[in-house]
Protein backbone atom coordinates (compact mmCIF):
# COMPACT_ATOMS: atom_id res chain seq x y z
CA UNK A 1 0.00 0.00 0.00
CA UNK A 2 1.48 3.32 -1.12
CA UNK A 3 1.53 6.45 1.06
CA UNK A 4 -0.64 9.50 0.54
CA UNK A 5 -1.50 9.59 -3.20
CA UNK A 6 -0.78 13.31 -3.30
CA UNK A 7 2.86 12.54 -2.43
CA UNK A 8 3.09 9.96 -5.21
CA UNK A 9 1.54 12.46 -7.61
CA UNK A 10 4.01 15.18 -6.57
CA UNK A 11 6.99 12.89 -7.06
CA UNK A 12 5.66 11.80 -10.46
CA UNK A 13 5.30 15.44 -11.49
CA UNK A 14 9.03 15.90 -10.86
CA UNK A 15 9.96 12.58 -12.47
CA UNK A 16 11.05 11.12 -9.13
CA UNK A 17 8.26 8.60 -8.41
CA UNK A 18 10.85 5.78 -8.41
CA UNK A 19 11.69 6.83 -4.85
CA UNK A 20 8.66 4.81 -3.73
CA UNK A 21 9.48 1.75 -5.85
CA UNK A 22 10.34 -0.41 -2.82
CA UNK A 23 7.69 0.97 -0.46
CA UNK A 24 6.08 -2.42 0.11
CA UNK A 25 9.45 -3.90 1.11
CA UNK A 26 9.95 -1.41 3.94
CA UNK A 27 8.94 -1.69 7.58
CA UNK A 28 7.29 1.19 9.43
CA UNK A 29 10.56 2.73 10.62
CA UNK A 30 12.13 2.63 7.16
CA UNK A 31 9.02 4.16 5.63
CA UNK A 32 9.03 6.98 8.17
CA UNK A 33 12.69 7.69 7.48
CA UNK A 34 12.15 7.74 3.72
CA UNK A 35 9.19 10.10 4.05
CA UNK A 36 11.28 12.37 6.27
CA UNK A 37 14.06 12.49 3.68
CA UNK A 38 11.60 13.22 0.88
CA UNK A 39 9.94 15.95 2.92
CA UNK A 40 13.26 17.79 3.33
CA UNK A 41 13.97 17.94 -0.42
CA UNK A 42 13.06 21.03 -2.44
CA UNK A 43 12.11 19.31 -5.70
CA UNK A 44 11.64 22.58 -7.56
CA UNK A 45 15.25 23.42 -6.70
CA UNK A 46 16.38 19.95 -7.80
CA UNK A 47 14.58 20.45 -11.13
CA UNK A 48 16.47 23.71 -11.68
CA UNK A 49 19.80 22.16 -10.76
CA UNK A 50 19.25 19.18 -13.05
CA UNK A 51 18.24 21.47 -15.92
CA UNK A 52 21.33 23.68 -15.57
CA UNK A 53 24.06 21.42 -14.17
CA UNK A 54 23.13 17.97 -15.50
CA UNK A 55 21.28 18.50 -18.75
CA UNK A 56 22.45 22.05 -19.48
CA UNK A 57 25.74 23.12 -20.99
CA UNK A 58 26.01 26.73 -19.87
CA UNK A 59 29.55 27.58 -18.74
CA UNK A 60 30.25 29.65 -15.63
CA UNK A 61 33.92 30.10 -16.53
CA UNK A 62 34.67 33.73 -17.43
CA UNK A 63 36.18 34.78 -20.73
CA UNK A 64 39.95 35.35 -20.66
CA UNK A 65 39.61 39.08 -21.36
CA UNK A 66 37.47 39.46 -18.22
CA UNK A 67 40.19 38.13 -15.89
CA UNK A 68 42.89 40.27 -14.28
CA UNK A 69 45.34 39.82 -11.36
CA UNK A 70 44.23 41.16 -7.99
CA UNK A 71 46.02 43.26 -5.37
CA UNK A 72 47.37 41.37 -2.36
CA UNK A 73 49.18 42.36 0.84
CA UNK A 74 52.42 40.52 0.11
CA UNK A 75 54.64 38.99 2.79
CA UNK A 76 56.62 41.80 4.45
CA UNK A 77 59.92 42.35 2.67
CA UNK A 78 60.95 45.81 3.92
CA UNK A 79 61.18 47.42 7.34
CA UNK A 80 58.19 49.63 6.50
CA UNK A 81 56.10 46.58 5.57
CA UNK A 82 57.12 44.78 8.76
CA UNK A 83 56.12 47.83 10.81
CA UNK A 84 52.73 47.88 9.03
CA UNK A 85 52.17 44.23 9.93
CA UNK A 86 53.11 44.87 13.57
CA UNK A 87 50.61 47.72 13.73
CA UNK A 88 47.98 45.45 12.17
CA UNK A 89 48.77 42.77 14.76
CA UNK A 90 48.19 45.34 17.52
CA UNK A 91 44.75 46.06 16.08
CA UNK A 92 43.99 42.33 15.85
CA UNK A 93 45.09 41.81 19.45
CA UNK A 94 42.63 44.48 20.57
CA UNK A 95 39.85 42.69 18.64
CA UNK A 96 40.70 39.47 20.47
CA UNK A 97 40.89 41.20 23.85
CA UNK A 98 37.49 42.79 23.21
CA UNK A 99 35.90 39.37 22.56
CA UNK A 100 34.90 40.32 19.03
CA UNK A 101 36.29 37.21 17.30
CA UNK A 102 34.77 33.76 16.91
CA UNK A 103 36.19 30.67 15.19
CA UNK A 104 34.45 28.38 12.69
CA UNK A 105 36.01 25.09 11.61
CA UNK A 106 34.56 23.03 8.77
CA UNK A 107 34.83 19.40 9.86
CA UNK A 108 32.18 17.40 8.04
CA UNK A 109 34.57 15.02 6.31
CA UNK A 110 35.66 11.49 7.13
CA UNK A 111 39.08 9.90 7.03
CA UNK A 112 38.21 7.50 4.21
CA UNK A 113 40.96 8.67 1.86
CA UNK A 114 43.41 8.30 4.74
CA UNK A 115 42.31 4.74 5.40
CA UNK A 116 40.99 5.98 8.73
CA UNK A 117 37.63 5.05 10.23
CA UNK A 118 36.26 8.20 11.84
CA UNK A 119 35.78 11.92 11.39
CA UNK A 120 38.88 13.47 9.83
CA UNK A 121 39.24 15.85 12.78
CA UNK A 122 39.91 12.89 15.06
CA UNK A 123 42.92 11.74 13.02
CA UNK A 124 46.09 11.48 15.21
CA UNK A 125 48.54 13.77 13.42
CA UNK A 126 50.86 15.06 16.19
CA UNK A 127 54.43 14.07 15.18
CA UNK A 128 55.26 12.87 18.71
CA UNK A 129 52.11 13.00 20.84
CA UNK A 130 49.73 11.71 18.14
CA UNK A 131 47.38 14.55 19.08
CA UNK A 132 44.33 14.75 16.85
CA UNK A 133 43.65 17.57 14.44
CA UNK A 134 40.83 18.67 16.75
CA UNK A 135 43.15 18.76 19.77
CA UNK A 136 45.80 20.83 17.98
CA UNK A 137 43.22 23.39 16.82
CA UNK A 138 41.48 23.50 20.19
CA UNK A 139 44.73 24.06 22.07
CA UNK A 140 45.51 27.02 19.80
CA UNK A 141 42.12 28.54 20.62
CA UNK A 142 42.56 27.97 24.36
CA UNK A 143 46.06 29.49 24.25
CA UNK A 144 44.78 32.53 22.30
CA UNK A 145 42.09 33.10 24.90
CA UNK A 146 44.63 32.96 27.71
CA UNK A 147 47.01 35.32 25.93
CA UNK A 148 44.38 37.98 25.21
CA UNK A 149 42.25 37.53 28.32
CA UNK A 150 39.06 36.58 26.49
CA UNK A 151 38.01 33.03 25.52
CA UNK A 152 37.17 32.53 21.85
CA UNK A 153 33.99 30.56 21.04
CA UNK A 154 34.45 27.68 18.62
CA UNK A 155 31.76 26.60 16.14
CA UNK A 156 32.30 23.16 14.60
CA UNK A 157 30.41 22.31 11.42
CA UNK A 158 29.82 18.58 11.20
CA UNK A 159 27.91 16.41 8.72
CA UNK A 160 24.93 14.14 9.47
CA UNK A 161 27.29 11.17 9.11
CA UNK A 162 29.93 12.29 11.60
CA UNK A 163 28.01 14.60 13.96
CA UNK A 164 27.46 12.17 16.82
CA UNK A 165 31.00 10.78 16.61
CA UNK A 166 32.46 14.29 16.61
CA UNK A 167 30.47 15.45 19.63
CA UNK A 168 31.35 12.25 21.47
CA UNK A 169 35.06 12.75 20.70
CA UNK A 170 35.02 16.25 22.16
CA UNK A 171 33.10 15.07 25.21
CA UNK A 172 35.50 12.16 25.75
CA UNK A 173 38.35 14.70 25.83
CA UNK A 174 36.60 17.21 28.11
CA UNK A 175 36.22 19.47 25.08
CA UNK A 176 39.98 20.06 25.23
CA UNK A 177 39.54 22.80 27.81
CA UNK A 178 37.44 25.00 25.52
CA UNK A 179 35.06 27.25 27.43
CA UNK A 180 32.61 27.56 24.54
CA UNK A 181 32.13 25.09 21.70
CA UNK A 182 28.99 24.55 19.63
CA UNK A 183 28.34 21.96 16.95
CA UNK A 184 26.10 22.58 13.95
CA UNK A 185 25.26 20.31 11.04
CA UNK A 186 25.92 20.93 7.37
CA UNK A 187 23.03 20.72 4.92
CA UNK A 188 22.58 17.95 2.39
CA UNK A 189 21.32 17.60 -1.16
CA UNK A 190 20.43 14.48 -3.14
CA UNK A 191 22.82 13.01 -5.67
CA UNK A 192 21.33 12.40 -9.10
CA UNK A 193 22.07 10.01 -11.95
CA UNK A 194 24.51 11.60 -14.37
CA UNK A 195 22.43 10.68 -17.42
CA UNK A 196 18.78 10.92 -16.36
CA UNK A 197 18.89 13.43 -13.51
CA UNK A 198 16.81 11.12 -11.35
CA UNK A 199 17.60 10.90 -7.64
CA UNK A 200 19.65 7.88 -6.62
CA UNK A 201 18.57 5.55 -3.84
CA UNK A 202 21.35 4.52 -1.46
CA UNK A 203 19.10 1.70 -0.28
CA UNK A 204 15.51 0.65 -0.77
CA UNK A 205 14.40 3.18 1.80
CA UNK A 206 17.22 5.72 1.74
CA UNK A 207 17.99 8.53 -0.68
CA UNK A 208 21.63 9.06 -1.66
CA UNK A 209 22.38 12.37 0.06
CA UNK A 210 25.65 14.31 0.12
CA UNK A 211 26.89 17.48 1.85
CA UNK A 212 26.06 20.71 0.06
CA UNK A 213 29.68 21.96 0.04
CA UNK A 214 31.53 24.37 2.30
CA UNK A 215 29.41 27.18 0.88
CA UNK A 216 26.60 25.67 2.90
CA UNK A 217 28.38 26.85 6.05
CA UNK A 218 26.67 30.23 5.85
CA UNK A 219 23.13 28.82 5.71
CA UNK A 220 23.99 26.30 8.41
CA UNK A 221 25.18 29.09 10.71
CA UNK A 222 21.88 30.88 10.17
CA UNK A 223 19.68 27.80 10.64
CA UNK A 224 17.75 27.46 13.94
CA UNK A 225 19.36 25.28 16.55
CA UNK A 226 17.86 22.09 18.02
CA UNK A 227 14.22 22.48 19.00
CA UNK A 228 14.02 25.92 17.41
CA UNK A 229 16.71 27.38 19.67
CA UNK A 230 18.74 30.40 18.50
CA UNK A 231 20.97 29.93 15.49
CA UNK A 232 24.75 30.20 15.71
CA UNK A 233 24.52 33.69 14.21
CA UNK A 234 21.94 34.67 16.83
CA UNK A 235 24.24 33.40 19.55
CA UNK A 236 27.19 35.31 18.09
CA UNK A 237 25.18 38.50 18.04
CA UNK A 238 24.35 38.03 21.73
CA UNK A 239 28.03 37.40 22.54
CA UNK A 240 29.17 40.49 20.65
CA UNK A 241 31.05 38.50 18.00
CA UNK A 242 31.71 40.72 14.98
CA UNK A 243 34.31 38.78 13.01
CA UNK A 244 34.56 35.05 12.25
CA UNK A 245 37.79 33.24 11.51
CA UNK A 246 37.00 30.33 9.12
CA UNK A 247 39.23 27.37 8.27
CA UNK A 248 39.09 23.70 7.34
CA UNK A 249 39.97 20.99 9.83
CA UNK A 250 42.57 19.21 7.70
CA UNK A 251 45.25 21.93 7.96
CA UNK A 252 47.07 21.66 11.32
CA UNK A 253 49.42 24.55 10.50
CA UNK A 254 46.73 27.23 10.31
CA UNK A 255 47.38 30.32 12.47
CA UNK A 256 43.95 30.56 14.04
CA UNK A 257 42.74 34.15 14.45
CA UNK A 258 46.13 35.51 13.39
CA UNK A 259 46.20 39.05 14.86
CA UNK A 260 47.95 40.60 11.83
CA UNK A 261 45.36 39.10 9.48
CA UNK A 262 42.59 40.38 11.75
CA UNK A 263 44.12 43.83 11.86
CA UNK A 264 44.54 44.16 8.09
CA UNK A 265 40.93 43.00 7.67
CA UNK A 266 39.66 45.58 10.17
CA UNK A 267 41.83 48.39 8.75
CA UNK A 268 40.21 47.86 5.33
CA UNK A 269 36.75 47.68 6.91
CA UNK A 270 36.52 44.44 4.94
CA UNK A 271 33.48 42.18 4.91
CA UNK A 272 35.44 39.13 3.75
CA UNK A 273 39.17 38.47 3.60
CA UNK A 274 41.35 35.65 2.31
CA UNK A 275 44.76 34.32 3.12
CA UNK A 276 46.53 33.20 -0.06
CA UNK A 277 49.77 31.50 -1.02
CA UNK A 278 51.81 31.77 -4.18
CA UNK A 279 50.83 28.90 -6.47
CA UNK A 280 53.67 26.51 -7.22
CA UNK A 281 52.43 25.55 -10.70
CA UNK A 282 49.49 26.49 -12.94
CA UNK A 283 48.05 23.02 -12.30
CA UNK A 284 48.24 23.12 -8.50
CA UNK A 285 44.87 22.14 -7.07
CA UNK A 286 43.96 25.38 -5.34
CA UNK A 287 41.57 28.02 -6.61
CA UNK A 288 43.09 31.27 -7.84
CA UNK A 289 41.84 34.67 -6.64
CA UNK A 290 41.50 37.21 -9.47
CA UNK A 291 39.38 40.11 -10.63
CA UNK A 292 36.60 39.31 -13.07
CA UNK A 293 35.09 42.44 -14.57
CA UNK A 294 36.58 44.33 -11.64
CA UNK A 295 35.07 42.14 -8.92
CA UNK A 296 37.14 39.83 -6.69
CA UNK A 297 36.47 36.23 -7.68
CA UNK A 298 37.89 32.76 -7.12
CA UNK A 299 38.26 30.52 -10.15
CA UNK A 300 38.35 26.87 -9.11
CA UNK A 301 41.44 25.03 -10.33
CA UNK A 302 39.31 22.61 -12.37
CA UNK A 303 37.85 25.56 -14.31
CA UNK A 304 41.22 26.97 -15.40
CA UNK A 305 41.81 24.36 -18.08
CA UNK A 306 41.43 24.36 -20.99
CA UNK A 307 39.54 27.64 -21.42
CA UNK A 308 41.88 29.76 -19.30
CA UNK A 309 45.04 27.70 -19.82
CA UNK A 310 47.00 30.52 -21.46
CA UNK A 311 46.18 32.88 -18.59
CA UNK A 312 46.90 30.25 -15.96
CA UNK A 313 50.35 29.60 -17.43
CA UNK A 314 51.31 33.23 -18.12
CA UNK A 315 54.32 34.48 -16.18
CA UNK A 316 55.66 37.94 -15.40
CA UNK A 317 59.25 39.01 -16.04
CA UNK A 318 60.51 37.61 -12.72
CA UNK A 319 59.21 34.19 -13.72
CA UNK A 320 56.33 34.10 -11.26
CA UNK A 321 52.80 33.24 -12.36
CA UNK A 322 50.73 36.29 -13.22
CA UNK A 323 47.68 34.70 -11.60
CA UNK A 324 49.49 33.48 -8.50
CA UNK A 325 47.16 34.06 -5.52
CA UNK A 326 46.09 30.57 -4.46
CA UNK A 327 43.15 30.29 -2.06
CA UNK A 328 43.81 27.98 0.93
CA UNK A 329 40.41 28.14 2.66
CA UNK A 330 41.46 30.54 5.43
CA UNK A 331 38.99 33.41 5.63
CA UNK A 332 37.64 36.19 7.80
CA UNK A 333 33.96 37.09 7.49
CA UNK A 334 31.98 39.77 9.25
CA UNK A 335 28.90 38.40 10.98
CA UNK A 336 26.82 41.20 9.46
CA UNK A 337 28.06 40.19 5.99
CA UNK A 338 26.98 36.58 6.52
CA UNK A 339 23.56 37.79 7.65
CA UNK A 340 23.23 39.89 4.50
CA UNK A 341 24.34 37.08 2.20
CA UNK A 342 21.97 34.56 3.77
CA UNK A 343 19.08 37.02 3.75
CA UNK A 344 19.47 38.44 0.25
CA UNK A 345 21.51 36.05 -1.88
CA UNK A 346 21.97 32.42 -2.76
CA UNK A 347 25.46 31.19 -3.51
CA UNK A 348 25.64 29.39 -6.86
CA UNK A 349 25.73 25.62 -7.06
CA UNK A 350 28.50 23.75 -8.84
CA UNK A 351 28.46 20.36 -10.53
CA UNK A 352 30.64 17.59 -9.10
CA UNK A 353 30.73 14.32 -11.05
CA UNK A 354 31.36 11.46 -8.62
CA UNK A 355 31.01 7.73 -8.06
CA UNK A 356 27.95 7.14 -5.87
CA UNK A 357 26.84 3.73 -4.66
CA UNK A 358 23.13 3.00 -5.09
CA UNK A 359 20.56 0.29 -5.67
CA UNK A 360 19.32 -0.60 -9.14
CA UNK A 361 15.73 -1.08 -10.30
CA UNK A 362 15.65 -4.50 -8.67
CA UNK A 363 17.01 -3.23 -5.38
CA UNK A 364 20.44 -4.77 -5.87
CA UNK A 365 23.42 -2.73 -4.60
CA UNK A 366 25.67 -1.18 -7.24
CA UNK A 367 29.20 0.11 -6.63
CA UNK A 368 30.13 1.97 -9.82
CA UNK A 369 33.66 1.76 -11.21
CA UNK A 370 33.33 5.08 -13.04
CA UNK A 371 31.62 8.37 -12.10
CA UNK A 372 27.89 7.85 -12.42
CA UNK A 373 26.34 10.71 -10.49
CA UNK A 374 26.24 14.46 -10.10
CA UNK A 375 26.47 16.08 -6.67
CA UNK A 376 25.53 19.71 -6.14
CA UNK A 377 27.92 21.81 -4.08
CA UNK A 378 28.34 25.43 -3.06
CA UNK A 379 31.69 27.04 -2.32
CA UNK A 380 32.20 29.61 0.41
CA UNK A 381 34.57 31.60 -1.78
CA UNK A 382 31.62 32.47 -4.03
CA UNK A 383 30.60 34.94 -1.32
CA UNK A 384 33.65 37.08 -2.14
CA UNK A 385 32.12 38.91 -5.15
CA UNK A 386 29.21 39.91 -2.89
CA UNK A 387 31.51 41.74 -0.47
CA UNK A 388 31.62 45.51 -0.76
CA UNK A 389 35.13 45.59 0.74
CA UNK A 390 37.72 42.84 0.97
CA UNK A 391 41.37 42.14 1.74
CA UNK A 392 43.78 39.48 0.48
CA UNK A 393 46.84 38.68 2.58
CA UNK A 394 49.72 36.46 1.49
CA UNK A 395 51.06 33.88 3.90
CA UNK A 396 54.05 31.54 3.74
CA UNK A 397 52.81 28.10 2.78
CA UNK A 398 55.71 26.42 4.60
CA UNK A 399 54.43 27.69 7.95
CA UNK A 400 50.68 27.78 7.41
CA UNK A 401 49.52 25.40 4.69
CA UNK A 402 50.08 21.64 4.75
CA UNK A 403 46.67 19.96 4.44
CA UNK A 404 46.06 16.32 5.31
CA UNK A 405 44.21 14.68 2.43
CA UNK A 406 45.83 11.48 1.16
CA UNK A 407 47.14 8.28 2.72
CA UNK A 408 50.49 8.46 0.92
CA UNK A 409 52.47 10.90 -1.18
CA UNK A 410 51.79 14.64 -1.11
CA UNK A 411 49.39 15.95 1.56
CA UNK A 412 49.75 12.73 3.56
CA UNK A 413 50.43 12.06 7.26
CA UNK A 414 54.14 11.71 6.45
CA UNK A 415 54.43 15.09 4.74
CA UNK A 416 52.29 16.85 7.34
CA UNK A 417 54.25 15.49 10.30
CA UNK A 418 57.53 16.34 8.57
CA UNK A 419 56.42 19.91 7.93
CA UNK A 420 55.23 20.31 11.52
CA UNK A 421 58.52 18.95 12.87
CA UNK A 422 60.58 21.20 10.59
CA UNK A 423 58.62 24.27 11.67
CA UNK A 424 59.01 23.46 15.35
CA UNK A 425 62.74 22.93 14.75
CA UNK A 426 62.87 26.45 13.34
CA UNK A 427 61.21 27.74 16.51
CA UNK A 428 63.76 25.97 18.70
CA UNK A 429 66.68 27.30 16.70
CA UNK A 430 65.36 30.85 16.91
CA UNK A 431 65.13 30.30 20.67
CA UNK A 432 68.84 29.43 20.72
CA UNK A 433 68.76 25.63 20.53
CA UNK A 434 70.78 23.46 18.16
CA UNK A 435 68.73 20.92 16.18
CA UNK A 436 70.25 18.04 14.22
CA UNK A 437 69.11 18.08 10.58
CA UNK A 438 69.51 16.10 7.37
CA UNK A 439 71.54 17.59 4.49
CA UNK A 440 68.31 18.88 2.91
CA UNK A 441 67.44 20.83 6.06
CA UNK A 442 64.67 18.55 7.30
CA UNK A 443 64.77 16.98 10.77
CA UNK A 444 65.10 13.18 10.99
CA UNK A 445 62.80 12.80 14.02
CA UNK A 446 59.55 14.16 15.36
CA UNK A 447 59.37 17.54 17.10
CA UNK A 448 56.16 18.87 18.55
CA UNK A 449 55.30 21.87 20.69
CA UNK A 450 51.80 22.10 22.13
CA UNK A 451 50.16 25.52 21.70
CA UNK A 452 49.53 25.35 25.44
CA UNK A 453 53.31 25.36 25.99
CA UNK A 454 54.11 28.02 23.37
CA UNK A 455 51.75 29.53 20.83
CA UNK A 456 54.61 30.89 18.71
CA UNK A 457 58.40 31.10 18.58
CA UNK A 458 58.47 34.37 20.52
CA UNK A 459 56.77 32.71 23.49
CA UNK A 460 59.09 29.72 23.23
CA UNK A 461 62.16 31.93 23.73
CA UNK A 462 60.99 32.70 27.25
CA UNK A 463 60.57 29.04 28.15
CA UNK A 464 63.77 27.24 27.18
CA UNK A 465 67.41 27.90 27.85
CA UNK A 466 69.57 28.69 24.80
CA UNK A 467 72.28 26.23 23.87
CA UNK A 468 70.14 23.10 24.12
CA UNK A 469 71.09 20.31 21.71
CA UNK A 470 68.21 18.42 20.12
CA UNK A 471 69.19 15.08 18.59
CA UNK A 472 66.03 13.03 19.10
CA UNK A 473 62.26 13.26 19.35
CA UNK A 474 60.96 16.16 21.44
CA UNK A 475 57.50 16.94 22.75
CA UNK A 476 56.81 20.06 24.76
CA UNK A 477 53.35 19.64 26.22
CA UNK A 478 51.11 21.83 28.39
CA UNK A 479 52.88 20.94 31.63
CA UNK A 480 56.44 20.71 30.29
CA UNK A 481 58.93 23.29 31.53
CA UNK A 482 61.96 21.71 29.93
CA UNK A 483 62.92 19.76 26.83
CA UNK A 484 62.21 16.10 27.49
CA UNK A 485 63.77 13.36 25.41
Amino acid sequence: MLPDPTLASRLARHGQDHLLRFWNDLDADARARLLSEIDRIDFDQVDRLVATLVQGSASTVPEPDQVRPIDVFRLPRTDAERVEHRHAADVGAKMLAAGEVGVVVVAGGSGTRLGFDGPKGTYPIGPVSAASLFQIHAEKIVALGRRHGKPLPLYVMTSPENHEATVRFFDDHQRFGLSSVRFFVQGQLPAVDRQSGRLLLAGKGRIALSPDGHGGTLDALAAPGPGGSPSCLDEMRTLGIRTLFYFQVDNPLVKIADPAFLGLHRAADAEMSFKVVEKLTPEEKVGVVVRVDGRPTVIEYSDLFPKLAELAERRVQEGHLELWAGSIAIHLLERSFIERVVGNHSLPFHRAVKKVGHVDESGNPVEPSTPNAVKFERFIFDALPLAERWTLVETDRSVEFEPLKEATGADSPATVRQRMSDNFADWLERAGAYVSRRPDGSVPFGIEISPLFALDDAELKDKIEPGRVIEGPVYLGPDELRIAR
